[in-house]
């Protein structure tokens, strides 16, 4: 498959700054098409499937595949759960509405509740906070990257049924444990993608962007599994601009990226990243292509020894998630099949 690389647009030589990401936003989208058209005949797959949760990740990827094979060969989902924001729910039928898609809202609540989801992860947090039950809700933050060096530490806040919050340190087995039965939500919805996408013989579309993708912002045969993943290239504020340019409601396009995983509302930055989206792609971009620190620290805002915290933390993050990427290992190629 023959795709040409991502078109930048062309400027005179100029500072670092967020413009140095500005991509042509038209020929980006017609590289893309081209490439889920490609990527879906040698699948012999007639249509895709993804998920669509109201964020700009997956309302771009949906006019992508409507671009690509037309709107009668996409099919959406809604999968909420009982600690889902309802907004998510009414943002992803707008989106799907938008771009004539049909979808069907699969509740994925009773299947979690059957599994035990929600006593495992509250069990975990009474560990902690053992009165920790009904009317009660909480969410895992990391420490910010920029204020130290070292191990980002991540806690656990904890709010009761009369608004009170409080902040608690995790031990790693609470930690892991609130994080393994949190997974399973991931890990559920991509279940039901895959009936749908069986049935219909169609594929899966992964929806992670760069920023994502690279830093391992997702769960291992959750929402990392996927047959395509057409954005995992592009940075997060490169998707914004696809969004404007395919007519994502603008209402999706300035709803702060959140989670939407906890029983309290959290953000991206709270939960994984140690900036808001905009300055961590100047990061990310400066870091991958040799920028200077004070060139970044300049575009970004931060000082340069703050800069090379979040780039340590970005090598970390790599480290840590490394076997996210990573298919099942073999003791020794099976090599009729390798490819």
């Amino acid at each position: 498959m023959n795709i040409r690389p991502i078109q930048t647009l062309a400027r005179p030589l100029a500072p670092f700054c967020a413009e140095t990401l500005a991509i042509d936003a038209a020929a980006e989208v017609e590289r893309i098409v081209a490439a889920l058209c490609a990527q879906l005949r040698a699948m012999k797959k007639r249509g895709l499937v993804l998920g669509l949760s109201g964020g700009i990740d997956s309302s771009v990827s949906l006019a992508l595949a409507a671009r690509a094979v037309g709107a009668g060969n996409v099919f959406g989902l809604f999968m909420p759960e009982n600690d889902s924001d309802p907004e998510s729910l009414r943002l992803g039928r707008l989106v799907a509405e938008t771009f004539g898609v049909e979808a069907a809202v699969e509740d994925i609540g009773p299947a979690l509740k059957a599994m035990g989801c929600y006593e495992r992860r509250d069990a975990f947090i009474r560990e902690l906070v053992p009165q920790y039950g009904a009317g009660w809700a909480s969410k895992i933050v990391i420490a910010n990257a920029l204020e130290a060096d070292g191990y980002n530490i991540s806690s656990l806040v904890v709010q009761d049924s009369e608004g009170k919050r409080q902040k608690l340190r995790m031990p790693p087995a609470v930690y892991l444990g609130i994080v393994a039965a949190t997974n399973m939500k991931q890990r559920t919805r991509k279940q039901m993608e895959y009936y749908h996408a069986d049935r219909l013989n169609f594929a899966v579309i992964g929806t992670p962007n760069r920023l994502e993708y690279d830093q391992g912002f997702f769960v291992k045969n959750g929402d990392g599994a996927a047959d395509v993943k057409p954005i995992a290239h592009l940075y997060k504020s490169q998707v914004y601009a696809l969004a404007a340019h395919l007519g994502v409601p603008e209402e999706i396009r300035r709803r702060p990226p959140t989670t939407d995983t906890y029983s309290l509302e959290q953000t991206q930055e709270e939960f994984y990243f140690s900036l808001p989206y905009d300055r961590m792609d100047l990061c990310l971009y400066g870091l991958n292509n040799g920028v200077a620190a004070a060139e970044v620290a300049a575009a970004t805002g931060l000082s340069e020894v703050q800069v090379g915290r979040v780039w340590a933390d970005i090598a970390a993050k790599r480290k840590a998630t490394r076997y996210l990427q990573m298919g099942p290992q073999l003791v020794q190629p099976v090599e009729e099949i390798a490819g």
